[in-house]
């Protein structure tokens, strides 16, 4: 947006972000100035009739440049930039006593406090006196007023739009005429995704020369100026928000997924209650004076804990769904998607789906997957205060007061010390870049600056570093996975369900076929719910463990008829711990077809379609593989003491422990009489062998068994 200017323009102020090919972001903070432009500048020759030429006086500047001091940072303060630029351009314009090679060397020597809350106080030797705070938690943003802007520009419903727009991996641009309202709402959309993280392109300032980004297949958030307004108009795939008309704009082309119900009706209604407080009082016939709105700062932090009450309650009982795989050399951590959508009841919900297959939630899981790692606040939300939540829905009152206290914890992080030491920053003087004659910005001695700042580093060897120990903790499980939708569903699980499923059993197995035959239809029933299906697979191993696994031809039949039921409802919409868990019964009940020859379960119930699916099978692998670690390395004392890790395991043991639980794990798995051990027979029968060469070959235990 450089160009000339025949005005005297104000100086501005911009943070533009760039991002690395190591996806780090550094911030450039701008500051643009105006100057004379000296090659048109000078003695003037007029012709005056009767002479030739004479010399006329030096007229003031007509056309002036803009020029731009730029700090480049890994560190996000935008506020101590924008006052350590003002300050060196104070200096220039105003012609203080002071050095510019010394402000910028104190700068750039300037030692940063470690995160956590921790302050210092610095100057630049112009008579300034500046803060430093950092925030208590570095996964927290820090947003100032940014988010309070956004909706104050855009309104609810748009944001809202936005919202899901970025979750569900949709291009977002922004486009306004001031370059630190699309760095703003930027910040803030990120924002707003948390405990989430954006790893796409995010450019809140894109270049003129880079407009052809804006084509690129992937998802974005961009911002323009509105001098390309006209230009963006013609992207078909790309939402366009108008910050300064208050409009967003989505494609035909573009299916926008919206919050599932009742979360979406719920955020709009507390949305509504923080940034428009008079409503619910507008229709009383004696309305109180006219409710106040926080101040901007507050009220900020009051919109982002409404969202973190959103997320808390979308991800509730994720930690249940985590599944941690120890066969490889680092431990990986996998999310069971399927299952955590079947049992929150969002199978069919298009915009959780997106979000839980999306590059953020995978980035989720594997930073927050962790058992035992340093804690913040929505691990505290998600884990104790859901059910808070869920009472708070119906009452306006409490709903507001638990948000409060959210939005204080958030204002804490980012002003831990209330009592702030006082800043000063000179300012320049009043309608100084109106001066009629100005020196150009001078040039900057560069090797003295090097000299101030090794000066200053040398003053400063005897610091010692700023480190902030991480106070690690193992991180609470909270509430398990429930259904999202308060319905009446076809989950039969209460305890008398569960009593016909176990007496049918037992009948089976008394060989009482008269009872059998009366409480069959109402077990068939019964084992619609996981509840009654986890309650099946119990009975009947404590029937294997009984030796009552050779049937007659009868039980055999009401057992097969039994699995094939409970099977049928196995799919990759929930857990595999129901197949899984019926898996050996399959290999261990059999019957007598003549002498010498036995017919197993499996071979009744090897049609259903949770075998053919390859991630069964590799859950269930992990799943044996994590209980044999557990075993081999987790003591339970016969005093019911809490297990304990045993102390000093060598490296070699660990290798040969990790060898015989991987080969005790294959070998625990159901296999046909004669067969060998890694052989995965059940697998065999069911998939073939090309599908058991592929899944070893995938968890790669070949090269554990073999070592």
């Amino acid at each position: 947006g450089w160009h000339l200017s025949r005005e005297r323009k104000q100086p501005t102020f911009f943070v533009v972000v760039l991002t690395d090919i190591d996806s780090d972001r550094h911030y450039c903070s701008c500051l643009t100035f105006y100057e004379a432009e000296i090659n048109l500048q000078g003695t003037k020759k007029e012709e005056i009739a009767g002479e030739e030429e004479v010399p006329g006086l030096i007229q003031p500047a007509e056309v002036f440049a803009p020029k731009s001091l730029v700090l480049v940072s890994r560190l996000d303060y935008p506020d101590i930039f924008r006052a350590c630029l003002g300050l060196i351009y104070t200096v220039y314009v105003d012609s203080l006593s002071v050095s510019l090679e010394s402000l910028i060397a104190n700068l750039c020597a300037c030692l940063v406090p470690a995160s956590g809350g921790s302050q210092k106080l610095f100057s630049l030797g112009a008579g300034d006196r500046q803060l430093i705070q950092t925030p208590l938690h570095d996964s927290l943003p820090v947003t100032g007023t940014s988010v309070a802007l956004l909706f104050q520009q855009l309104g609810i419903q748009n944001v809202l739009s936005l919202f899901c727009a970025v979750l569900t991996e949709n291009k977002v641009l922004f486009h306004s005429a001031s370059f630190q309202r699309l760095s703003d709402a930027c910040r803030a959309l990120e924002s707003l995704m948390f405990p989430l993280k954006y790893s796409y392109p995010y450019i809140p300032i894109l270049p003129a020369q880079l407009l052809e980004v804006l084509s690129s297949p992937t998802p974005f958030i961009i911002g323009v100026h509105s001098v390309f307004k006209t230009d963006v108009h013609e992207l078909l795939d790309v939402i366009i928000a108008d910050l300064d008309g208050g409009t967003i704009q989505i494609p035909e082309c573009i299916h926008l997924s919206s919050l599932p119900e009742p979360l979406l009706h719920q955020t709009q209604a507390a949305l509504s209650l923080i940034l428009h407080p008079d409503l619910e009082v507008a229709d009383h016939a004696f309305p109180p004076p006219r409710t106040a709105l926080s101040h901007s700062k507050m009220l900020d932090k009051e919109v982002r804990a409404v969202f973190l009450r959103l997320f808390a309650q979308l991800f509730q009982g994720y930690r249940s769904c985590l599944q941690l795989i120890r066969i490889h050399a680092e431990p990986v951590i996998h999310f069971h998607k399927t299952a955590f959508l079947g049992q929150r009841g969002l199978v069919e919900n298009d915009f959780l789906t997106k979000v839980l297959n999306g590059m953020a939630f995978a980035g989720f899981v594997s930073e927050r997957g962790p058992p035992y790692r340093s804690c913040d606040l929505f691990d505290e939300l998600v884990a104790f205060e859901v059910e808070r939540i869920k009472a708070e829905e119906n009452n306006p009152l409490k709903m507001v007061k638990h948000i409060r206290e959210l939005a204080e914890q958030l204002f804490k992080n980012e002003n831990p010390n209330p009592h702030m030491a006082f800043q000063k920053v000179p300012r320049p003087t009043e309608g100084s870049h109106l001066r009629v004659h100005i020196l150009p910005f001078p040039k900057i001695n560069e090797a003295w600056v090097q000299e101030l700042i090794q000066e200053n580093l040398a003053k400063n060897q005897n610091v010692p570093p700023a480190t902030r120990v991480e106070k690690k903790c193992v991180v609470p499980a909270g509430p398990p996975v429930v259904s999202i939708i308060d319905k009446v569903t076809t989950v039969f699980n209460s305890a008398q369900r569960l009593e016909v499923v176990r007496n049918c059993i037992s009948f089976i197995f008394e060989s009482k076929t008269l009872e059998t035959e009366k409480t069959l239809p109402a077990a068939l029933r019964a084992l619609k719910g996981k509840a009654a299906r986890q309650c099946l697979t119990d009975e009947l191993g404590l029937h294997v463990q009984q030796n009552r696994a050779i049937l007659d031809h009868q039980q055999f039949d009401y057992i097969i008829r039994m699995m094939n039921c409970t099977l049928q409802d196995c799919s990759s919409l929930e857990e595999y711990n129901i197949a899984a868990a019926l898996l050996p019964l399959t290999s261990a009940f059999y019957r007598k077809l003549a002498p010498g020859v036995s017919q197993f379960a499996y071979t009744c119930v090897q049609d259903h379609p949770i075998w053919t699916n390859q991630q069964f099978w590799e859950t269930t692998f992990y799943s044996a593989v994590q209980e044999q670690v557990r075993s081999l390395y987790l003591s339970a004392k016969e005093d019911n003491h809490v297990p304990h890790l045993k102390p000093k395991v060598s490296k070699e043991r660990c290798f040969v422990g990790l060898g015989l639980t991987v080969s005790k794990a294959l070998a625990d798995l159901p296999r046909a009489k004669g067969t060998p051990a890694f052989s995965f027979p059940v697998l065999g029968l069911m998939l073939g062998r090309p599908v058991v060469n592929s899944f070893i070959n995938s968890v790669s235990v070949f090269s554990i068994m073999t070592s």
